[in-house]
């Protein structure tokens, strides 16, 4: 009972905060969108971001702390997806869509969230390669990947990253792993798991 209590208070805390209930929209938006045309929309990000940026000002305790909590976030997110995409392996509505969710979440959710969300990657792309029937091939890509990094990093010279299409896997709609990741991340913390 005191669970079934727990989560109903959770509910009212989610539904009474406008900032979480945009987020969850506009994450939903962004999910199915990747899924069905493998693109996330700029005005979804940057209108998400925006909004999210000026909530957080308002809804703070003063507008500095409110200020630098989403842009904090903001920074965390994009920063924290950048690689990913000037390696290749990532979409850069990929990287906004993590950096919209983290000006909502502030610099130390964000990073909580981007956690939760590689750890949904791992699972969906596992999932992925099973369904396509291309597990062998995706682990010789990390295989192959790791031997690269390794290298690269006692010889000094960058690694390139890029696979080529007789190899990969196939696309994968990574806007669902974010909203996912974030969302369960969001859901633990109120919960106080996080």
């Amino acid at each position: 009972m005191q669970e079934f209590n727990a989560v109903l208070e959770l509910l009212g805390m989610l539904v009474s905060d406008v900032r979480m209930l945009a987020l969850f929209a506009l994450l939903g938006v962004a999910a199915v969108s990747d899924w069905r045309f493998y693109r996330i929309p700029n005005w979804l990000t940057f209108g998400g971001a925006l909004f999210a940026l000026i909530a957080g000002t308002l809804a703070a305790r003063t507008p500095t702390v409110g200020a630098l909590s989403a842009f904090g976030g903001l920074a965390v997110g994009f920063g924290a997806m950048l690689t990913f995409y000037v390696i290749g392996i990532m979409g850069a509505g990929d990287v906004k869509l993590m950096a919209m969710a983290g000006a909502f979440l502030g610099p130390q959710q964000t990073l909580m969230a981007v956690l939760c969300t590689f750890i949904v990657g791992g699972v969906v792309a596992l999932a992925f390669a099973i369904h396509r029937r291309r597990l062998g091939h995706m682990l010789a890509n990390v295989k192959a990947a790791a031997q690269g990094m390794a290298v690269s990093s006692i010889v000094g010279i960058r690694p390139t990253g890029h696979v080529s299409a007789e190899q990969s896997v196939g696309k994968m709609p990574y806007g669902i792993c974010i909203a996912a990741g974030t969302v369960i991340n969001v859901l633990a913390h109120q919960l106080g798991y996080v």
